[in-house]
């Protein structure tokens, strides 16, 4: 079963998924700027295999369903991320209402250039 559901957080809404899976499932909460997950997410791997993309997001540990995401301590996050002030610690919905601050100010960088590739 697939579930889509509206997520009210100070400053707009961002959008749950829940999608049961056999012995699983999988819990993510996006904004237009970035999202958050239950622990099926490979923080490295966005940083690491998909870093020109930028991927703005973050993994919480011990999720079972949207209020777990939103109060349970970021166990990590991306570079990308953490460049919007998104830090391991901050609840869900912390960081949440972060990316949608962020999302919401046009000036805003939304997905900022790394030091190491501002030459390229």
């Amino acid at each position: 079963m697939v579930e889509v559901r509206p997520i009210p957080l100070a400053g707009g809404t961002a959008i749950g998924v829940k999608v049961e899976l056999p012995k699983t499932r999988l819990v993510a909460i996006a904004t237009p700027a970035g999202y958050i997950m239950c622990g099926a997410l490979d923080v490295r791997l966005l940083d690491d295999l998909l870093g020109e993309r930028r991927v703005v997001a973050g993994r919480a540990l011990g999720v079972r369903d949207f209020d777990d995401l939103l109060s349970r301590p970021l166990q990590a996050v991306t570079r990308a991320a953490e460049r919007l002030g998104i830090r391991p610690g901050m609840t869900g919905r912390q960081a949440l209402e972060r990316l949608l601050a962020v999302a919401g100010d046009p000036q805003a960088p939304v997905g900022p250039r790394d030091a190491d590739d501002a030459s390229a």
